[in-house]
C-alpha cells in the first residue's frame, strides 16, 4: 500500500518541460548583420600609395615635415636636435654669454659690407677719392677691431665656464664663443634664448 502511494505522489508531481524552442528577444528593428559585414565595418580603411611613384611623393613629404621639426628644434636650442658642437650645458652657456652682450665683433660684416657697396657708387672724383682713403683705412681697423674683440670673449667666456662647470671639458669652448661673437645677431643658430641685458626672449604668442 504504502509503495502504490508514493509511485501515485510521484507520478502527480508536475514535470517541467523544456521548450525547445528559445524564447525571442526583442530585435533592434533591423536583420542582423552577418559576421564578414561586421568585420568588414570595424576595419579602418587604409589609403595606400597607388604606384611606386605615388610612394615616392608621400615619404618626401615625411621627410620634408621631419627636417622641418629638425630645423625649428634647432632655432629653439632644443638639446637633442641640436648638432654635436652646440650641445652640452656649456655651449649653452657660452651662448647665452655672447648673446647677452653687445659686441663690437658682430657689427663687423655690416660695416665690411656698407664700406664696399659705397666704393662700388659712382660718386664724382673727389667724393670717390674719399671714399676710397676710408675703405682702405677702415678694413684694416674693423679687422683689428674684431681680433681684439674675439680674443676677450675667448678668455672671458673660458673663465667664466671654468667657474661655473668645474671638470668639465672646456676644450673649444673659447673658439666656439668668439665665432659666435663675430656674427650677425639675427644669423646666429642656434637663435639667441637671451636678449642684451641678460633677460630671456619672450616667445612668440600664438
Amino acid at each position: 500500500m504504502f509503495g502504490r502511494r508514493n509511485q501515485a505522489a510521484t507520478d502527480e508531481t508536475p514535470i517541467s518541460v523544456q521548450d525547445p524552442k528559445p524564447q525571442q528577444t526583442q530585435g533592434k528593428g533591423r536583420p542582423t548583420p552577418k559576421r564578414s559585414e561586421a568585420q568588414g565595418r570595424r576595419r579602418s580603411p587604409v589609403t595606400a600609395p597607388a604606384n611606386r611613384k605615388e610612394a615616392y611623393r608621400l615619404q618626401r613629404d615625411r621627410d620634408r615635415a621631419q627636417r622641418a621639426r629638425q630645423r625649428e628644434g634647432m632655432l629653439r636650442g632644443e638639446e637633442k636636435y641640436l648638432l654635436p658642437r652646440d650641445k652640452g650645458p656649456v655651449r649653452r652657456f657660452a651662448r647665452d654669454w655672447v648673446d647677452s652682450r653687445r659686441l663690437p665683433g658682430q657689427y663687423f660684416l655690416p660695416a665690411v659690407l656698407v664700406i664696399m657697396l659705397l666704393s662700388m657708387i659712382p660718386f664724382p672724383l673727389q667724393v670717390r677719392t674719399v671714399v676710397l682713403t676710408v675703405y682702405t683705412l677702415a678694413l684694416p681697423i674693423v679687422m683689428i677691431a674684431v681680433i681684439g674683440n674675439s680674443l676677450y670673449v675667448a678668455n672671458r667666456v673660458k673663465r667664466a665656464a671654468a667657474l661655473k662647470f668645474p671638470g668639465e671639458n672646456l676644450k673649444g669652448i673659447a673658439f666656439y664663443a668668439a665665432m659666435r661673437s663675430s656674427q650677425i645677431r639675427r644669423l646666429r643658430f642656434p637663435k639667441p634664448m637671451v636678449l642684451p641685458g641678460g633677460k630671456p626672449v619672450t616667445p612668440p604668442s600664438n
